[in-house]
């Protein structure tokens, strides 16, 4: 059976960061060494990133709080509030985000209602509360109080290719199964000063984003299909379990980010695509830069760099993923579903597009996709009806905000 994916769409918070004010901020932090100083210069320096979106509204030097508790803008200290109180606007502003993109992945789905929808994956390593995003999304959307709901949490930047896997596994159990998938993540809750080189890190790269996409086998005459989901594979590296974890701590989560990630990834990019490409005969022993578009999570510069040296890809392949961390940072799991909205946006070519996707996490975890973009209506219509609906994809333009994105906040950290 095939399983398509009917529509994907993302949504980012209102306040802007700007990655050259924010290092100015973080660099002047009174507890820093002189080392910790010039690593915060060099990672933000160094990212790649232009911007990035945050929940948490305080990040602004125009935000006045009678007690702040991320940034006082008045002594421009960055402040360390406690778990719960984080955790606290993570149910709030997360929430916004989950329905935000999941009522925009609904209303972009021609021929699928609110009510058509019978299973809800959600996805979030950044934040809990409980009745859940999953039920917010139930009452918000108006799905069928019945949908069967399941919550992935805490898996990490990887965990929406988990979601995707069991959506299609759900829609070829049942043809008629209509699975909404909603990945929203707010790591800039997590942001502190430090003299730590993984809190650094941490600090220059991640942010907040969401996206939702409806993943269907059925026959939907109204709308075309955007990708076609073939395979996925999941690969623990031998190495690599303590240099890159995820923890509570009272002060926030704690990102263990060691910087011999992008080396392990290196050394093992190879043997963990093999188990995809191994069950596609057409793609057994084909050049990597032959397979026309690579959805690469963009867990930083260096991870992407050493991904296309050892891969041989061109730079138009890593575009998307180069793109996507350039004007939204790492947004944990929902980032590699706005590589693929990029990718999907592409003007269409000649021949089948494939894409082999991959996003790396704890473990080392490393989850593999192959996707087929979808140039044509599945059924119905002319060729030229056809031809037209292809010519109206509209071109991805570097740096657009999504449709399903609100923007107000100007001023920034």
């Amino acid at each position: 059976m095939t399983v398509y994916m009917r529509s994907l769409e993302t949504a980012v918070p209102p306040t802007v960061l700007i990655q050259s004010e924010a290092r100015d901020v973080f660099a002047a932090q009174p507890g820093l060494t002189r080392l910790g100083s010039r690593l915060v210069s060099t990672c933000f320096d160094s990212a790649a990133i232009d911007t990035r979106y945050t929940a948490v509204t305080e990040l602004t030097k125009d935000s006045r709080a009678d007690e702040p508790k991320f940034f006082d803008p008045d002594t421009g200290l960055v402040l360390s509030p406690s778990t719960k109180v984080r955790n606290d606007i993570f149910g709030r502003e997360a929430t916004k985000l989950f329905v935000q993109s999941a009522q925009a992945a609904l209303d972009a789905c021609p021929g699928i209602e609110a009510q058509d929808i019978t299973h809800l994956v959600t996805v979030s390593c950044t934040g809990f509360f409980n009745p859940g995003p999953d039920y917010k999304i139930v009452r918000a959307l108006g799905l069928n109080p019945a949908v069967q709901r399941y919550h992935l949490g805490f898996m990490g930047c990887y965990a929406a290719f988990p979601a995707l896997r069991a959506a299609k596994s759900f829609c070829e159990a049942d043809p008629d199964a209509v699975v909404l998938v909603v990945c929203a993540e707010l790591c800039s809750l997590h942001v502190r000063t430090s003299n730590d080189p993984d809190t650094i890190m941490g600090s220059a790269l991640f942010a907040d984003g969401a996206a939702a996409a409806i993943i269907s086998a059925r026959d939907i005459p109204d709308g075309n299909p955007l990708l076609r989901l073939d395979h996925f594979e999941t690969v623990l590296t031998p190495v690599g379990e303590e240099s890159m974890a995820w923890n509570i701590g009272d002060e926030g989560f704690e990102m263990v980010l060691g910087n011999y990630v992008p080396h392990i990834i290196d050394d093992h990019i190879i043997g963990a695509l093999e188990p995809l490409l191994s069950r596609d005969e057409s793609l057994r022993g084909l050049p990597y830069r032959d397979i026309t578009h690579w959805a690469i999570h963009p867990g930083g510069r260096s991870i992407l760099d050493k991904v296309q040296s050892r891969l041989e890809l061109t730079d138009e392949q890593l575009v998307p993923a180069r793109e996507t961390l350039r004007n939204y940072g790492n947004m944990s799991s929902a980032t590699v579903l706005f590589v693929l909205k990029h990718i999907a946006g592409l003007p269409p070519r000649d021949g089948d597009e494939r894409i082999c996707s991959m996003a790396f996490g704890p473990g080392l975890t490393v989850e593999t996709a192959m996707f087929t973009k979808v140039r044509a209506p599945l059924t119905g219509g002319s060729p030229e009806a056809a031809a037209r609906d292809a010519s109206a994809v509209p071109d991805a333009i570097p740096g657009a905000i999504p449709d399903a994105t609100a923007r107000t906040e100007p001023s920034l950290i």
